[in-house]
């Protein structure tokens, strides 16, 4: 992403690295800042920025099982590409246990946390906010869905400060997943 705001801004690579940084915090994404800041046409920065090895990572069985145990509709959303996360999905084992998977390109480029971002999403998807949950890693994207209803879990490291818009936290996604779907954790 770095080079890519180099070449497209014309600025060494501190510059670079401050302004990608800026614009995730400002727009959302890197992307949306570049798309707003310097008209860049998203198709080609989405495919650069994900031509990337997948080597790194392994297959979670863990993980898998206990998603296939929810019930209910699963989607993927995530404000990278939709083909990009497909390629994290089989790298991690977890393809084919998802309804859907939609990137920023199904939002009409808009990211999360942007509200028109959560609502193109769940309007393609036919999600009902009150009878879902999402599951995030930037607690900064748990807003809109908690205000429209959603329970929401962050899936990181402990954060310095609670916030109020999280419902739930954990640092163990197979553990929270196989705890809710055998009834031992009351998600309400």
């Amino acid at each position: 992403m770095t080079e890519y705001v180099m070449r497209t801004a014309g600025v060494d690579r501190g510059r670079a690295d401050h302004l990608r940084n800026h614009y995730w915090q400002l727009y959302g994404t890197t992307l949306a800042g570049l798309m707003h800041e310097h008209d860049v046409d998203p198709l080609p920065y989405l495919v650069e920025v994900h031509d990337i090895t997948l080597d790194h990572l392994a297959p979670d069985l863990a993980l898998r099982d206990a998603i296939r145990a929810l019930p209910g509709q699963r989607i993927v959303y995530t404000n990278g590409s939709g083909p990009y996360a497909e390629r994290v999905l089989h790298a991690r084992g977890l393809d084919g246990l998802f309804d859907a998977i939609y990137g920023v390109e199904h939002a009409d480029f808009h990211p999360k946390p942007r509200m028109e971002a959560f609502n193109t999403v769940f309007a393609k998807a036919g999600i009902t906010p009150s009878k879902g949950a999402m599951f995030e890693d930037d607690p900064r994207n748990l807003a809109v869905p908690y205000d429209q209803g959603m329970r929401t879990v962050l899936v990181a490291p402990s954060p310095s400060q609670p916030a109020p818009h999280i419902h739930h936290h954990t640092d163990d996604l197979a553990g929270f997943l196989t705890q809710l779907a055998q009834g031992r954790f009351d998600p309400a």
